[in-house]
């Protein structure tokens, strides 16, 4: 493949256009076009940055062939998504099971001392699940930047495979939740509306919605996890694009710093720890919400 065709195959596996390649390499749309025609040719430097963007070896780039380089997963690209969307999933499901353990810790022993202990254990879960977002999502990031831009080697049978799971994921959220409504309708039905079945049930409830939201979680982000343009085509934002992305996470971070910073104080001044759990749904609500709200590529991701 001559380099015009390299350079037309990487920034269609990038997802990017030519305004936007140009805007990256601070040259005219005119130059990436003549380009890619094959009637003029980049300089060093130019060719330099084309390769660091676009993870390409440089003779590869001008003499061989960028598309038969990228056949197998070289980068590794599965295993790293496989484990990050694991990860994810069991630490936002494991802060809604902490708050079903310290329901029953509560009933099993409801003193105040017992109280604090479980409220203790609770905020043990949550520091232990952020610090694993936290390191999951710098891990991310690290790879992002070190790999830009990943061809697309998975076939259409694997895809097909995966969507036909997919449809599982969500329907078995689903019915853990549907499950719980249920249970919960006839634990008031036939059982006495005191302690402990009232926490029992809420807690078995609540673990039900846990296992629902890793359900919702993991297949999501496997699904995205086969949408490679996606991901090339986040990694190389527009400016404008890059702008918005940048202000919805700040909006994300702030809100969740102030529903930890909620919880805590409705912790110590009302002794709430067992009950202003709330908080953090909420926060993840509102989170999804700006998300959905400032996304400068809606209706372009199906």
């Amino acid at each position: 493949m001559a380099f015009s065709d390299n350079l037309q195959f990487i920034r269609a596996q990038a997802g990017v256009t030519q305004e936007q390649l140009a805007e990256q390499l601070n040259v005219s749309r005119q130059s990436v076009s003549k380009w890619e025609s094959g009637t003029s040719f980049p300089e060093m430097d130019t060719l330099l940055r084309i390769c660091d963007l676009y993870d390409v070896n440089m003779d590869t780039l001008l003499r061989g062939s960028v598309e038969e380089s990228r056949v197998s997963d070289t980068a590794r690209y599965d295993d790293f998504m496989n484990r990050f969307s694991l990860r994810m999933a069991l630490s936002i499901s494991a802060i809604i099971a902490g708050v079903a353990l310290m329901i029953v810790l509560n009933a099993y022993n409801p003193s105040d001392s017992f109280e604090m202990l479980a409220g203790a254990l609770f905020m043990l879960i949550v520091t232990i699940s952020v610090v694993v977002i936290v390191a999951s999502g710098i891990q991310y990031d690290n790879f992002r930047k070190k790999h830009p831009v990943i061809q697309d080697f998975y076939t259409e049978e694997e895809k097909d495979a995966f969507h036909q799971k997919f449809v599982w994921y969500i329907a078995g959220g689903v019915g853990a939740i549907l499950f719980g409504v249920v249970l919960l309708i006839g634990v008031f039905a036939f059982l006495p509306e005191k302690e402990p079945y009232e926490s029992i049930s809420a807690a078995v409830f609540l673990l039900l919605i846990a296992g629902a939201v890793f359900s919702f979680v993991y297949g999501g982000m496997q699904e995205d996890k086969y949408k490679v343009w996606k991901y090339n085509r986040d990694n190389n934002p527009d400016p404008e694009s890059k702008k918005r992305l940048d202000l919805a996470g700040a909006v994300s971070g702030a809100i969740m710093l102030t529903a930890t910073a909620i919880y805590v104080g409705l912790g110590f001044t009302r002794n709430a720890w067992g009950t202003a759990w709330w908080v953090f749904p909420v926060g993840g609500i509102l989170c999804g919400v700006v998300h959905v709200a400032m996304s400068p590529y809606k209706g372009e991701d199906d």
